[in-house]
């Protein structure tokens, strides 16, 4: 599989994933190949490029579920944009309340894990991709959570709208990999501009803008260094912050590399002054971090399948060793001392690497 840029498709490449219409209608199924109409539509909907296969590679594994993600956000992300910059624009939101409603019914009711892959983001869907998958976290952690309907529908339509404020910011401080005091001081500018906007918006739900808010002001002063008393910040708002700051981690785009889920969970979990630890469990419990089959990297170098999870800690499950077929069971700490993950081996477009067949062949059975 490679990822090739609009400006380089050509007719007869083979599609690695599916593409989807601004309506969800599928378009092009995966391992169809792509016509001059589809590379138009490519480059009308802003797309900044497709992952095609090589040319005998087979079509990579993908469940009804992990199809079902792709739809859904694909979709998703274009309404999201435009109900963004109707807010932006026009101080009103139109579909709001029913783009809560599907990420919650999607989202926000899960009885078990799911992979939750980040796609690509272009600087025309940026913000509006940042926004989507915010609100599934926002989604998946209320409800694990068990907290209310109306308190988890004020956290995900805040984290859908609090980046409105963002379209403010000049692109060329936005494209900046290095910001200076200066540049932050604008960006965070620009976010408070942005709540005022939502505030006006939002005059009947209050709830929603101090959502905004204090996520915003604790995510400031944690890059910032500052202390700060979150203990009356309002649950939505302790959500929402790591909601942000993972996904802040996490985003995939063609300039800045990806950290993996379980280094940004790892993260999370390290600074559990900022980020709530019994919020950043229920953003464990709601996606696959290390499934059975997952292909890591062990803090020795050497490489391994995961069997088996260890529900007691995630990051701690039974590994099946490449190097020489050892089962490390990451817990055993009497056995393994400090032996651990150094992290998850991925495919290009972001999914972890799975390997079932491997286990089946070494006579373990799932």
């Amino acid at each position: 599989m490679i990822f090739v840029r609009h400006e380089n498709l050509r007719v007869g490449m083979r599609l690695a994933k599916p593409i989807y219409d601004k309506k969800g209608v599928l378009l092009y199924e995966r391992d169809s190949k792509l016509t001059s109409q589809g590379i138009d539509s490519v480059k009308n909907f802003g797309i900044i490029g497709l992952y095609i296969l090589e040319p005998a590679e087979p079509v990579p594994p993908m469940s009804e579920e992990d199809i079902e993600f792709e739809r859904f956000t694909q979709a998703t992300s274009f309404t999201i944009a435009d109900e963004l910059k109707e807010l932006h624009d026009h101080g009103k939101v139109k579909n709001l309340p029913n783009i809560t409603a599907s990420i919650i019914k999607g989202y926000g009711r899960l009885d078990h894990r799911i992979n939750f892959v980040q796609n690509l983001r272009s600087k025309e869907d940026e913000i509006a991709k940042h926004s989507l998958y915010c609100a599934m976290i926002c989604a998946m952690i209320s409800h694990k959570m068990n907290i209310k309907l109306s308190d988890q529908n004020e956290a995900v339509t805040a984290a859908l709208v609090h980046g409105v404020g963002r379209f403010d910011i000049p692109e060329a401080v936005r494209d900046k990999k290095e910001k200076t005091e200066e540049d932050n001081r604008l960006i965070y500018e620009c976010k408070k501009r942005g709540e005022s906007i939502i505030e006006s918006a939002f005059l009947s739900t209050p709830g929603i803008n101090r959502i905004v808010s204090q996520s915003t002001r604790m995510l400031h002063a944690f890059d910032n260094h500052h202390e700060l008393d979150t203990r009356k910040n309002v649950t939505g708002a302790k959500i929402l912050c790591i909601a942000r700051a993972f996904d802040n981690l996490t985003a995939m785009n063609d300039v800045n590399e990806p950290t993996s889920e379980i280094s940004a969970v790892r993260f999370l979990m390290s600074h559990d002054e900022f980020f709530d630890s019994e919020m950043t469990s229920a953003l464990i419990d709601s996606i696959n971090l290390l499934a059975p089959g997952t292909s890591v990297e062990l803090t020795n170098g050497d490489k391994g399948l995961v069997i088996t999870e260890n529900p007691s800690n995630i990051l701690e499950p039974v590994i099946l060793s490449f190097s020489d077929n050892r089962i490390i069971d990451l817990g055993q700490k009497l056995i393994f001392g400090d032996l651990g993950i150094k992290d998850v081996m991925k495919t290009m477009d972001n999914r972890n690497i799975i390997d079932k067949e491997a286990l089946k062949k070494a006579g373990i059975n799932l």
